[in-house]
């Protein structure tokens, strides 16, 4: 029973989803500042993402991109959705590179299927 307890426990430190990300992100005077990026091509952000998100595609992240980036906050990261293992690959950077990271399960599709807003860039 404790091995089990201790893999949900582990799951939900890595995973987040988007009811659990848009309260989080509603949260005024929130315990933890959360910083959403969608890891996918400027194209497909073009094209639709969450309000909030900031757009750096998992190709680009390395060591020299990320000297800015605040290592304090909690990053969520998220792509397209079920078959697209781009979130996957923006958090397995970020997490090399050591920062505290989490994966929107269902990315952007389960985003918009909860009814949640997609904003798209001119």
């Amino acid at each position: 029973m404790d091995e089990q307890v201790a893999y949900y426990a582990n799951k939900l430190k890595y995973e987040i989803d988007s009811w659990d990300l848009h309260e989080a992100l509603s949260l005024t005077g929130q315990d933890e500042k959360i910083v959403v990026i969608d890891v996918r091509s400027e194209q497909a952000y073009a094209r639709g993402h969450i309000p909030s998100a900031i757009n750096f595609p998992h190709r680009m992240i390395s060591e020299e991109s990320v000297r800015e980036l605040d290592r304090s906050v909690l990053y969520v990261v998220y792509c397209d959705g079920i078959g697209c293992n781009a979130s996957t690959k923006g958090a397995l950077a970020l997490a090399k590179l050591g920062f505290r990271v989490r994966e929107l399960q269902g990315g952007l599709d389960w985003w918009r299927r909860d009814g949640y807003e997609i904003r798209q860039s001119a």
